[in-house]
């Protein structure tokens, strides 16, 4: 049974730092392409960032670039997203997806808010 279970999310000022984590399990994560997702209030689910299975190869929203991280850890069959200068419109639920054999798996997601 695949599982993907997200962590670190959490109340953090405008300007401030979270980093999530992504622990994988029932999977072959080596052979996953990851990705980080969010849904704000009202919005539909959007890419935040994704990273090949290498971990060479990396995509960042626009609205993110410059400020958020993806990496990978194969070994720990993890996946991390750090997010830096935050601020209030990332606020969102985000979610770990792992994409195997042109399969997704979602994870249930952790609440960011961003707010003073």
């Amino acid at each position: 049974q695949v599982q993907l279970v997200e962590s670190g999310g959490g109340l953090v000022q405008p300007g401030g730092s979270l980093r999530l984590s992504c622990s994988a399990s029932g999977i072959n994560f080596r052979a996953c392409v990851m990705a980080w997702y969010r849904q704000r209030p009202g919005n539909q689910r959007e890419l935040v960032a994704s990273i090949s299975v290498s971990g060479i190869s990396t995509n960042y929203a626009d609205s993110v670039k410059g400020r958020f991280t993806i990496t990978r850890n194969n070994a720990q069959k993890t996946v991390s997203l750090q997010m830096n200068n935050l601020k209030r419109e990332d606020t969102a639920v985000y979610y770990c997806k792992a994409n195997y054999i042109g399969a997704d798996y979602w994870g249930q997601g952790t609440q960011v808010t961003v707010s003073s």
